[in-house]
């Protein structure tokens, strides 16, 4: 099969590798559509180091192969494989927190992931899902993990109310997700980056006030346009800048929602105003994933059209352009989000 493979730090190369096999309880997928994800970015700059050659994270397909176990799908089906994947015998699995699951069966790390034409998902009952006819592979990739677990972070971690006022920092896939999902909430909502094409979708995606940061000293502006501060605040992007802002934004009693994951550069640590915090009861929260049992009802809003994933798509993409998107990350030059849909 064609497949990106990453060899070393910032080199990926599109090649052919052998087809995957699949285990007993296993399904093979054909791989029709994968999202283009900063996760991806990251392990490709070198922040996470190389756990799987072939990496991918937010793919679907159809059923090519299913195992002699399985019980829930047939060759033909078509699918979507949530990328916080579960073992079933950890506690957390076992209390219902399949996201964050001990064995942490994400694809691109636990196994080869969607940068290929075929997946080998094991366990294949737990960690595949139905896909509703009326969702299009790409607008199904689009949901990937930003979208699933802005979902889980919105609405069960941070729990956003209707009327109340949300600041989102970082308007790429992740931030964008946030938005589009707070605004179908009845939440009012502000959209933070410094690149203007992302400001002009996030309001699209229906933020109501946009800032540009580059011009403007977001912290100021948020408390001005929400009359002392706001409800939550998401850092979508994870560097000190947009997580301390984003704290810094909120007004006494809010809720800070960290989602993006830092650079090599924090290292996994950034300094933040506890004092301010306490004084003010601020808290801060973190999300990963989504719980299997709630990605059906994540999967029914999409279907009936409460929530447009695809509205985020930029443009399909040939798996050879990956790099080049990587790159363009790197430099904070790309707007909305990227599916490859070509393996050829």
């Amino acid at each position: 099969m064609r497949a990106l493979v990453i060899e070393d730090v910032q080199k990926a190369v599109v090649k052919n590798v052998p087809d995957p096999e699949i285990e007993k309880d296993g399904i093979l997928v054909k791989t029709m559509a994968n999202g283009v994800c900063r996760s991806d970015w990251h392990v490709w700059i070198g922040d996470h180091g190389i756990v799987q050659p072939i990496i991918g994270h937010e793919f679907c397909g159809i059923v090519e192969e299913v195992g002699p176990e399985v019980k829930n799908f047939k060759r033909g089906d078509r699918v979507i494989v949530p990328f916080s994947g579960s073992d079933g015998t950890c506690p957390h699995c076992i209390a219902g927190n399949t996201n964050l699951c001990d064995s942490f069966f994400v694809p691109g790390t636990a196994y080869q992931g969607g940068y290929g034409e075929y997946v080998a998902v094991p366990l294949g009952d737990r960690n595949v899902m139905h896909m509703p006819d009326s969702l299009s592979f790409s607008d199904a990739a689009a949901l990937g993990c930003r979208f699933m677990t802005a979902y889980h972070g919105v609405v069960d971690r941070v729990n956003v109310l209707p009327g109340e006022k949300v600041v989102v920092y970082g308007c790429g896939g992740i931030g964008l997700s946030a938005i589009h999902i707070a605004s179908s909430m009845g939440a009012t909502v502000i959209g933070v980056d410094i690149n203007e094409a992302n400001l002009e979708l996030a309001k699209k995606l229906g933020a109501d006030y946009t800032i540009n940061s580059k011009n403007t000293n977001p912290v100021e502006a948020v408390k001005e346009l929400t009359l002392g501060g706001a409800d939550v605040s998401i850092d979508a992007l994870g560097i000190t800048e947009t997580c301390v802002n984003g704290i810094n934004s909120l007004g006494k009693g809010g809720r800070h929602l960290q989602i993006g994951v830092t650079t090599k550069k924090e290292g996994g640590f950034i300094s933040i105003p506890v004092d301010d915090m306490l004084m003010n009861e601020k808290s801060f929260v973190t999300t990963l994933g989504i719980p299997a049992f709630r990605f059906p009802s994540l999967l029914d809003q999409v279907a009936t059209g409460k929530l447009e994933p695809g509205k985020m798509v930029t443009r399909n993409i040939k798996l050879s352009e990956v790099e080049g998107i990587f790159e363009d990350m790197t430099n904070f030059k790309t707007t909305g989000t990227f599916v490859v849909t070509d393996f050829s």
